[in-house]
């Protein structure tokens, strides 16, 4: 592992990979301090600007964007009363308080040094677990693939947040979505409404731009600017020492319980978050200060939602399975520049693997840095008014748009789906299961038609492979259990807590 490390190491070092690690960070920062405008929207938004660039250089960026937003979510949530990020919402409880209290740079540090400490143990997790991983499923064949891919909708529907049914219908149109255009072993035209420009199929650009993008600018600019809660005067950085010793314990929990709840597919991220939050409130030993300031509330779920959006990556880049609607972002990247993520990947892209790798840790020193000292900077960026902010962020969606195939017809594509995720927003309809839905739909058809051929179509393939029934079975189980009414009605009351 030390050799690919340093593989990794020399492939992150170059200039041109640094640069782009470092713009992603800033970007990443940015937008978690901005209310609203979340790292899916942003990657969706920038995806036109990654064909030009090395593929290696395109991921470094985009996953800078990712993490660095679960650093910048948290400058606003403390100082703001505003979470950037739904990760940052916990955030708000403890840290908010303490910035009222006069230890906003408390707060910021812990979430800080506690961000970088779980980004680097759960990149060691990645670079070990990652070749794990793939070792066992090089082994897979058709129909395994097909049970593994079955079981990651089954589980973006249950674990993403809102009504099973509606996550279930979001499933089901996200792969009839990436149904649509040419069958490539048939050759029959499929759900194109009789417009030539979709016999290729739907763009994952316009519908990524469309439903993530221009559907979150509009329904932001319904809701007026709230910003009276903002704690201007930061104050000491340093943590003393009851503050230190207070926090390392919770730092290790959020750490663990994050490395371990970010490969869940749907909402592990979210989910580690809360899931530590609570129990730091079970645990600590200051457990009465929690709703007035207490430092575990801070250090806990900053350090979960650091250390799960790293171990996101591993079904990503191993299994080529997204665990959250950014991963399949990366996917759609990774696709465009023609490189298959899966078990393979390894063998076959080696400077990517390792080199994404390597960025992680070096994209969090990065982060660490930069946070901190230009605290100053990132709150001064709380004073842009939105009215000026998202016509410019339109008009620039519309030229990526444009820019991918220089036609005007992923322009309307690209408004088509930003009026459909503003519906299904308006009707509280989750469209992060609709986008893992296009990305695993045609890979779902494909190992299908494999595994139908190589059995002569028997069914039962599925069936009699052990792993692809032990899939099957976890699947069903797992709907099965979200269907009983007291464990759906625990969920939703979990939720709402």
């Amino acid at each position: 592992m030390f050799d690919n490390l340093a593989l990794g190491l020399s492939v992150a070092f170059t200039f041109q990979n640094l640069a782009f690690s470092f713009v992603g960070c800033i970007i990443g920062t940015a937008i978690g301090v901005l209310p609203g405008v979340g790292p899916v929207a942003t990657i969706s938004l920038l995806l036109p600007l990654t064909f030009g660039l090395d593929p290696i250089t395109a991921m470094i960026m985009l996953a800078g964007i990712y993490y660095g937003a679960q650093y910048g979510g948290s400058t606003s949530a403390i100082l703001l009363n505003l979470p950037g990020e739904v990760t940052a919402v916990v955030t708000t409880l403890e840290g908010h308080k303490m910035a009222r209290a006069g230890r906003a740079g408390a707060a910021l540090t812990v979430a800080a040094l506690g961000s970088f400490f779980a980004g680097t143990v759960a990149t060691l997790v990645v670079a070990g677990a990652g070749p794990l991983l793939t070792s066992v499923a090089m082994a897979f064949g058709p129909a395994e693939y097909f049970s593994l891919i079955l079981l990651g909708l089954i589980a973006a529907t249950v674990l993403a947040h809102g009504n099973i049914l509606k996550s279930l219908a979001m499933i089901v149109l996200g792969v009839l979505f990436g149904l649509v255009g040419t069958d490539l072993q048939s050759g029959q035209i499929r759900f194109t409404l009789g417009f030539p420009q979709l016999f290729e199929g739907v763009g994952f650009v316009p519908l990524a731009m469309g439903l993530f993008g221009i559907a979150e600018i509009i329904r932001n600019l319904e809701c007026p600017e709230n910003r009276s809660g903002t704690v201007s005067r930061v104050g000491k950085l340093w943590l003393t020492k009851k503050e230190f010793s207070r926090s390392v314990p919770s730092v290790l929990r959020g750490t663990a319980l994050g490395s371990l709840l970010g490969v869940l597919p749907g909402g592990g991220l979210a989910l580690s978050t809360f899931a530590s939050y609570m129990l730091e409130r079970k645990v600590a030993k200051h457990r009465e200060e929690f709703g007035s300031g207490a430092i575990e509330g801070v250090a806990g779920p900053e350090s979960a939602n650091n250390a799960a959006s790293q171990t996101s990556f591993i079904p990503m880049l191993t299994l080529g399975i997204p665990a959250n609607a950014v991963m399949a972002l990366m996917i759609g990247a990774l696709m465009i520049q023609g490189i298959q993520p899966g078990p393979r990947m390894i063998d076959e892209q080696p400077t990517l693997f390792w080199g994404l790798i390597a960025s992680m840790w070096i994209g969090n020193l990065m982060l660490l840095i930069i946070n901190l000292p230009l605290v100053g900077v990132w709150v001064s960026l709380l004073k842009v008014p939105y009215k000026y902010l998202y016509p410019a962020i339109l008009v620039f969606c519309g030229i990526g748009a444009y820019s991918v195939n220089n036609s005007a017809f992923d322009i309307y594509q690209t408004v088509i789906f930003g009026l459909i995720g503003y519906a299904l927003i308006k009707l509280e309809f989750e469209p992060a299961p609709l986008l893992i839905g296009f990305v695993l739909g045609p890979m779902l058809e494909e190992y299908l038609k494999r595994a139908m051929v190589l059995s002569r179509g028997d069914v039962s393939v599925f069936v009699e492979r052990p792993v692809s029934a032990v899939f099957l079975a976890l699947g069903t189980l797992a709907l099965a259990a979200m269907i009983v009414p007291n464990i759906r009605r625990r969920k939703e009351e979990a939720i709402v807590e």
